[in-house]
């Protein structure tokens, strides 16, 4: 079931699958058995559609967080594990971001890690639920 208005972005449709299925894989990576992660979907005042990922578990000191979108940057290499990827996952959904038009940003907020996508919004397209 969806409620409130349908906000479209324009962009392609496999990068930005692409995008979302690497932030989802690595939001899920992260998260303790037993929890859940959570993703949300809004539109605000100024034409932006903003998505946000949030996952529970082990919070990031501030320091590393703006460096989570970087090529192969571990904020704690010791995490690594056999097959867990090359760390490019992060740096390939901001550069999609990017190209875009949208930012993405991450942080600690109650517990949890929040991964927040801006994106300008389609306003040609724009359809509402009646």
């Amino acid at each position: 079931m969806r409620e409130g208005p349908v906000v479209r972005i324009q962009g392609d449709r496999l990068m930005m699958r692409r995008a979302l299925s690497n932030l989802l894989s690595n939001a899920i990576r992260y998260t303790p058995a037993g929890r859940a992660v959570t993703v949300s979907l809004a539109a605000n005042s100024n034409d932006m559609v903003i998505i946000c990922v949030k996952n529970p578990g082990l919070m990031i000191n501030s320091e590393h967080l703006p460096r989570l979108f970087d090529r192969f940057y571990r904020a704690d290499p010791s995490r690594q594990r056999k097959g867990d990827g090359a760390g490019l996952g992060l740096a390939i959904v901001k550069s999609i971001i990017d190209t875009h038009g949208g930012t993405i940003t991450a942080k600690n907020e109650d517990g949890q890690i929040v991964f927040e996508i801006k994106l300008p919004r389609d306003r040609d397209r724009a359809t509402y639920n009646s």
